[in-house]
């Protein structure tokens, strides 16, 4: 075990140093304007991130090296290559407590954390929080869900409306927006979830009008709230956002469909293995394995009798090809 620490270590501080040498004092100028921490940052965008996290693959051993470097681009890249069915809640908890920006919280629930099977149960909680960037990453986290668990149930998403509605009265920006960010793709949802999330949005301006003693002025809070209210309302009361809801209705219909097929599929060890939160890999992750490894591993051929045995076939790679 330690070996394979040292070992992903080892290729994080390789990952590291090809980060630095991609970097940009004009991308750092750039993430500075917009608000983000770039104390640690090389100036590497998104844009450059994602083929490099599609190179490395899926890896949580070294998603968590990339983590412990404390660079902002590292940490970026551990949401990208971490795999969801092994995040614990104890490390959603650790990594909540290093979020500085409101990027690398974005992509930490978005990309990551809103794929486990912890998402629900820390959304409710971080968007309770008084923190900034915890309390950020519940209502992002609440919006990664309303756009990737095509499982849930409306009834899973309305029962956190109340804490929108108190989150709203939060006058840091940052806070703000992602309240206004979770609502609005709960809205965008389906038919039943767009009208109680103009609800939802008529019931924070009320509250606002009622707490100022009128539809203008009032406190920070209530000017958040406000804020709140009219950008949700001025998304969802958009005749083209109306008009997408029956067909992103029938989208999450046959997403849900496929879903319950996998889950079907499913071995029943690989489906208690993830739901027990363990850091190992599957059970079943041998037959998952990619077409070289799966050759790799498979018996040889039987012997034709009167044939004598030739050399060995390459294996086929994912494209059909030799080699």
């Amino acid at each position: 075990m330690a070996s394979a620490r040292g070992s992903e270590a080892a290729r994080a501080a390789e990952i590291v140093a090809a980060l630095r040498g991609r970097g940009s004092e004009r991308n750092r100028a750039g993430m500075a304007r917009y608000g983000i921490e770039v104390a640690t940052a090389f100036g590497v965008s998104i844009a450059q991130l994602r083929p490099m996290a599609r190179r490395l693959g899926t890896d949580h051993r070294l998603a968590q090296a990339l983590w412990a470097t404390g660079l902002h681009e590292a940490r970026l890249l551990a949401c990208f290559v971490d795999d969801p069915a092994l995040v614990t809640p104890r490390q959603m908890e650790a990594w909540a407590h290093g979020l500085d920006s409101w990027d690398l919280t974005d992509q930490a629930t978005t990309s990551l954390f809103d794929r486990s099977a912890h998402a629900w149960a820390k959304a409710a909680e971080w968007a309770g929080r008084s923190d900034l960037w915890t309390r950020r990453a519940g209502f992002a986290l609440l919006a990664g869900l309303a756009s990737h668990d095509h499982a849930a149930a409306d009834a899973a998403f309305l029962a956190l409306l109340p804490l929108v509605e108190r989150g709203a009265f939060d006058e840091r920006n940052f806070v703000r927006k992602a309240v206004s960010w979770a609502l609005r793709n709960v809205g965008k949802r389906d038919r039943a979830l767009h009208a109680a999330a103009v609800a939802c949005a008529g019931r924070i301006r009320a509250a606002a009008d009622a707490r100022a003693g009128g539809p203008r002025g009032g406190d920070p809070a209530v000017r958040a709230a406000r804020w709140v209210a009219a950008d949700v309302l001025r998304e969802l009361t958009d005749p083209k956002v109306r008009a997408r809801l029956p067909v992103t209705e029938a989208r999450l219909e046959r997403r849900r469909a496929a879903a319950a097929r996998r889950a079907a599929r499913e071995p029943e060890a690989d489906r208690a293995h993830r739901l027990s939160g363990a850091t190992t890999s599957p059970p079943a992750a041998a037959r998952r394995a990619p077409p070289t490894l799966r050759a790799a591993a498979a018996p040889p051929p039987r012997p034709v009798p009167g044939r004598p045995p030739g050399p060995p076939r390459p294996a086929r790679s994912r494209n059909g090809r030799r080699g």
